[in-house]
């Protein structure tokens, strides 16, 4: 039987963060390109985030030696958005779907971060109970 250890527990929260910031990049990826003409909005699926966690977490490539590492909008986590109506320039962001992508990216990783802090304060307070 597989047993819940607090290794799996944090690691767990570690990458339901991560994907929450991942498809925050995404839609402020999204909402940079609202007004470019021909854009197609890109979109953070259940599928392309498991098919991530199965290869390993690779880290993103860097475009320039000047750019900073970290999750990016284009780490190959995100695909063209379908089933989005275009507007006459051909762009299919939509700004209400996108705020609303990043409230739910955002709340997720609060949880996420709420539920670790809760875990360190356990800890903290079994240390402290000893002196």
């Amino acid at each position: 039987m597989n047993e819940i250890t607090d290794r799996a527990i944090l690691a767990a929260l570690g990458r339901q963060m991560t994907n929450a910031v991942q498809r925050q990049s995404v839609a402020a990826g999204n909402l940079a390109n609202i007004d470019t003409p021909g854009y197609k909005a890109r979109a953070v699926t259940f599928g392309d985030v498991l098919d991530g966690e199965l290869q390993g977490a690779a880290v993103p490539a860097r475009t320039s030696p000047g750019h900073l590492g970290g999750v990016t909008a284009t780490d190959g986590v995100s695909a063209e958005a379908e089933g989005l109506a275009a507007r006459r320039d051909g762009n299919t962001v939509q700004l209400d779907r996108e705020l609303l992508n990043m409230t739910r990216a955002s709340g997720e990783f609060s949880a996420a971060q709420t539920a670790l802090a809760a875990k360190f304060r356990l800890v903290r307070y079994a240390i402290n109970e000893g002196r």
